[in-house]
């Protein structure tokens, strides 16, 4: 499960600059968490996944990630490959003020880099050189920073779609370019019903053009939908409702930041506790749900739709 706090290998207030080496192999599903201030004089720093810590020549970057606060407030992405640099991919949308503290969480995916800062995805940065060189961080720059952390995340490496403690109603598995992802509409039979102390965690990747998606707990006696999570991206709202005694009741839609983005990969992890549901995405705690439907232990069926590529389902 997808946790900011178990981290490993935790450096803390390393001097600055820091070239330090990764202590494994960064494999997808891996995060690198590094939490600092910014100084009221800095005009820039970075921090750098490198391909080892030769200065001359200069070591390959594989990913440098540079916010800037000269003239126009941004980040700046790239690669460095045979000491020359590629193209900029510059975000204009700048999370880091000076003065302020903040979390950078660098995630490792199969294909790129997924960046949140302060618990808000921030970009997403295709791989230019493969992840598995990278072995070195650097961090440099006008930048205090109070530790840097690793985890080495082991269950999300597979791609294999898995679940535990379900039975899928659908049973249509597609294989698509080696990895196997659910095909949706998907619907499981939990095999334990939902009660206080259950725990769901739902694992995808937001389609590109996506509008929306939905998952539904449901009792499958009476059809009663007692927790309907529907994001939607055009709008940049998450919706929340219960559809019972065959009507919907009042909508729930506020939300101190709206989580998901076109691309990007998420882990959300339903906890039932004995009064409401508490749903976090990647690792953030992002709403409750007073319960409206009473009888937990009728709820024993999950539906997922929408527009995502679904990896993962897991329930204890």
């Amino acid at each position: 499960m997808l946790s900011l706090n178990n981290l490993q290998n935790v450096i803390y207030s390393p001097a600055i600059p820091y070239v330090g080496t990764i202590p494994k192999q960064l494999e997808p599903g891996s995060l690198i968490v590094v939490r600092g201030h910014v100084p009221g004089d800095s005009d820039r720093f970075q921090v750098d996944l490198q391909c080892g810590c030769s200065v001359k020549p200069r070591a390959d970057v594989a990913f440098h990630f540079n916010p800037r606060f000269k003239r126009a407030n941004c980040i700046v992405c790239n690669t460095l490959k045979n000491e020359k640099w590629g193209w900029e991919e510059i975000t204009y949308d700048m999370p880091f003020s000076k003065e302020k503290s903040f979390e950078i969480v660098i995630m490792v995916l199969k294909d790129k880099f997924q960046v949140a800062v302060n618990g808000k995805h921030m970009l997403l940065y295709n791989h230019r050189i493969s992840s598995d060189q990278i072995d070195t961080l650097g961090i440099y720059g006008k930048v205090n920073i109070h530790s840097v952390g690793f985890n080495f995340s082991s269950d999300s490496r597979s791609t294999q779609a898995s679940t535990l403690e379900l039975t899928e109603i659908n049973k249509e598995n597609v294989q698509k370019s080696g990895t196997s992802h659910f095909t949706l509409p998907f619907t499981a039979r939990l095999k334990i019903p939902m009660g206080p102390g259950r725990t769901l965690v739902i694992k995808g990747e937001v389609n590109t053009g996506a509008k929306g998606f939905n998952v539904d707990l449901i009792s499958g006696k009476s059809k009663d939908i007692a927790l309907h999570l529907n994001p939607r991206l055009n709008s940049k709202a998450f919706v929340r409702n219960s559809f019972l005694q065959e009507s919907w009741g009042e909508e729930e839609r506020n939300i101190t930041c709206f989580p998901f983005s076109p691309g990007m990969y998420f882990e959300m992890i339903i906890y039932c506790d004995v009064r409401e549901f508490k749903v976090a995405i990647n690792g953030v705690h992002c709403l409750e749900y007073r319960h409206r439907f009473k009888e937990l232990s009728n709820i024993d069926t999950l539906e997922i739709d929408g527009d995502i590529q679904l990896l993962e389902v897991r329930s204890w």
